[in-house]
């Protein structure tokens, strides 16, 4: 899969909506937008950040191991 299902994924598993996400990672809202539409492609390391942050703050519903490696797979 390719970054852009996977940063969706994230979100929705985070139970947020994109201005959520985007105030919480303090990433402007157009560019989540393009991230998830894939007109933007983000970088991995981005995507593994997000994840770990998500993931000590303990506020993703499902691991987030599925999620990093349906990111890495599209590289």
């Amino acid at each position: 899969m390719d970054t852009a299902y996977a940063i969706k994924k994230l979100r929705e598993n985070m139970g947020m909506n994109r201005r959520e996400f985007c105030d919480y990672y303090c990433i402007p809202y157009r560019t989540v937008c393009d991230w998830e539409a894939g007109k933007r492609q983000m970088p991995e390391y981005v995507l593994r950040l997000m994840e770990y942050k998500a993931e000590i703050e303990k506020l993703t519903s499902t691991p987030n191991q599925e999620i990093g490696e349906l990111g890495r797979a599209s590289v």
